[in-house]
């Protein structure tokens, strides 16, 4: 066991701290369970004592700075996250959410740009952890002015594409394709209050099938792609996501690059016809 953790928290569940009630227990407990760890398992990966780890818990002990986020490590969660256990330990945040704008990120925009480029002719984007989109290449920006004649005034992919005035109508196969981002946005959901809010507001849109909420129980196809239909043919587009590494602040842990491909041979071509024709700049 480590020594900071022996001189910063008693062994025992002695009266005085009986008496400390702290709200990071539940906080603590929900993430245990969501990693499906027990106390057992989680106090050794911290390295606390399983009995203390309870008191935890029970709201019975506060933990010290440096116990609460060694267990957020443990359990792998978001540095968003970490800074509301912390708060509810009553501590201050540990990380920082820096603006993706702010001149100390310009090496970052840059990466991102040139991952991109590097990705014409077909689309990709930059968004973030709720699903806004912050930067686009080329390819997806020739997109959109296909599917929209007129700009979306809303730059959230997730509501675009739910909108009956947005994507939806372009969106061939929008039941298969909105179920499973649907299932991944209730998964987000009981993480963050942020995911919550556009759970709620994608199921507030019309026309929804009443199922949708129900789990999906027939065997999916191994890769649903989206299928859009713009004039004169069928794009069949697969989608991948990447996110930064080792990333300490709460905005680059949250990006993710979202890129696109095509899934068939006469999506291929005609993203390869746009090019030829200049409409769209050739992979680097």
């Amino acid at each position: 066991m480590t020594s900071w953790v022996m001189a910063a928290m008693p062994q025992m569940c002695d009266n005085r701290a009986m008496q400390t009630q702290t709200s990071i227990g539940p906080l603590l407990r929900h993430w245990r369970q969501r990693r499906r760890m027990s106390q057992q398992a989680l106090s050794a990966d911290a390295e606390v004592s399983p009995r203390h780890l309870s008191c935890v818990e029970t709201g019975k002990a506060r933990p010290s700075r440096e116990m609460v986020l060694v267990l957020c490590s443990a359990l792998e969660v978001p540095l968003r996250e970490r800074n509301v256990l912390l708060g509810a330990a009553g501590f201050a945040p540990a990380y920082r959410e820096t603006a993706l704008a702010d001149p100390e990120l310009a090496s970052i925009r840059e990466l991102l740009t040139q991952m991109l480029q590097r990705h014409n002719p077909y689309p990709a984007v930059v968004i973030d952890g709720q699903w806004n989109q912050l930067m686009a290449n080329e390819a997806s920006d020739r997109l959109n002015q296909v599917l929209f004649p007129v700009p979306p005034p809303d730059n959230n992919i997730l509501a675009s594409l739910f909108d009956p005035s947005g994507l939806r109508p372009r969106v061939r196969n929008f039941e298969s394709v909105a179920r499973m981002l649907l299932a991944r946005v209730n998964r987000d959901a009981t993480l963050d209050d942020r995911s919550r809010a556009l759970l709620e507001r994608l199921r507030a849109f019309p026309d929804l099938p009443e199922d949708f909420a129900k789990p999906i129980l027939d065997i999916p196809e191994l890769v649903v792609p989206i299928e859009l239909e713009v004039p004169g043919a069928v794009l069949r587009l697969l989608s991948t996501i990447t996110t930064l590494g080792t990333a300490m602040d709460i905005t680059l842990q949250e990006l993710r690059i979202e890129s696109y491909y095509p899934a068939d041979r006469e999506t291929r071509a005609w993203f390869a016809a746009r090019v030829a024709d200049g409409v769209l700049p050739g992979t680097a």
